[in-house]
């Protein structure tokens, strides 16, 4: 019986293979700071391989089986190692049980570290081949830079399973490119749509879209990121169980979706007319439209999608505005006549 993500075949040539930077065999637990240092090794990566680890309980050295019994209580020991406070930070790891080749083995995999180094009672591990041995200065200091090229902020990070096809090359050339680089540039950059995304951090160097030019750019951002839309609601009262005038779910690329939310705000602001001692008419909107744009963008602009499949939410009631942006603390925006006040809670335009 498998357990094992990776195939019996996979399993089967690892176990017999020469040991490497990427395996290793223990005939026991005699010796776990050992076994702790195999874990530390393979979670820095140095190699860079972007694989797992493996390490086989119950082989020797030649492969063969060591014919360890694999109990409940050896696999639960294993387990403890991940996170005793030993190994820090804790190794992202899996301890299974799996029949390889005719032997039972418990399996331990350990993934890639996403903030190296990471050290064993504060030695850092690595692997040379076929050895481990401790880190010198030079090679903790490519360990730290690994970890500050992978830590990406959210929209620099590259989207799983989208390619150039789902962004929009005529939005970008057409649209993005004359609005945000200056002609003169544009005139003198002879570098292909390809290369300009990627300095424009739309692309990732590899030629994957980020979250950025998905949400931008893409064609379809709620394939990939099911939170990017506006839940707009128009309602005849002031409680949210009143009747329902207006509702849509606005999405589509981020300078769409401003666009489509702009006329959606145009529709539903009513202007009254009042004339002054003289033939001036004077045009009021019950809301201030600079004020209420404004706002509606901060939330779409500076929400968080990390944690949260949640949209922007746009609620209107027959007294007031609710706009309630995901992520953190919301605000309220109080705007009255003669008041502006800030409290932390949820935006609200009031109506004047």
């Amino acid at each position: 019986m498998n357990n094992h993500p990776l195939s019996e075949e996979e399993l089967t040539i690892l176990l017999h293979d020469l040991e490497s930077d990427r395996t290793e065999r223990k005939e026991s637990l005699s010796d776990p700071s050992r076994i702790r240092q195999a874990i530390c090794a393979f979670a820095n990566d140095l190699p860079n391989h972007g694989k797992p680890g493996i390490i086989f309980i119950g082989a020797k050295d030649d492969g063969n089986c060591a014919h360890l019994p694999i109990t409940d209580e050896l696999l639960l020991t294993i387990s403890k190692m991940k996170d005793d406070g030993n190994i820090i930070p804790f190794p992202s790891m899996t301890v299974s049980k799996s029949e390889v080749d005719g032997c039972n083995l418990a399996i331990i995999t350990v993934f890639p570290s996403l903030a190296p180094p990471v050290r064993f009672k504060g030695t850092v591990w690595i692997r040379v081949g076929p050895r481990r041995a401790i880190a010198t200065p030079e090679e903790e200091k490519r360990l730290s830079e690994k970890r500050r090229s992978g830590d990406l902020p959210f929209d620099l990070q590259p989207v799983y399973g989208a390619t150039i096809d789902d962004l929009d090359m005529d939005l970008f050339i057409k649209e993005y490119l004359p609005q945000a680089v200056d002609p003169k540039t544009l005139r003198e950059n002879h570098r292909n749509p390809i290369d300009q995304m990627k300095a424009l951090r739309f692309l990732d160097p590899h030629g994957s879209p980020t979250n950025l030019g998905i949400l931008i750019l893409g064609k379809d951002p709620r394939r990939f990121i099911p939170g990017a839309y506006i839940q707009f609601l128009r309602l005849d009262g002031d409680e949210i169980g009143d009747p329902i005038q207006d509702q849509e779910e606005i999405d589509g690329p981020l300078p769409e979706m401003l666009r489509m939310l702009d006329d959606k705000i145009s529709a539903h602001i009513t202007i009254s007319s009042s004339l002054t001692d003289g033939p001036i008419e004077i045009k009021k909107p019950d809301y201030p439209i600079v004020a209420l744009e404004q706002i509606s963008r901060n939330a779409v602009l500076h929400r968080m999608y990390e944690g949260t499949n949640a949209p922007v939410r746009m609620y209107w009631f027959s007294d007031r505005i609710e706009i309630l942006s995901p992520g953190g603390l919301g605000h309220v925006l109080i705007i009255s006549e003669n008041l502006v006040s800030l409290i932390t809670a949820i935006p609200i335009l009031q109506r004047r």
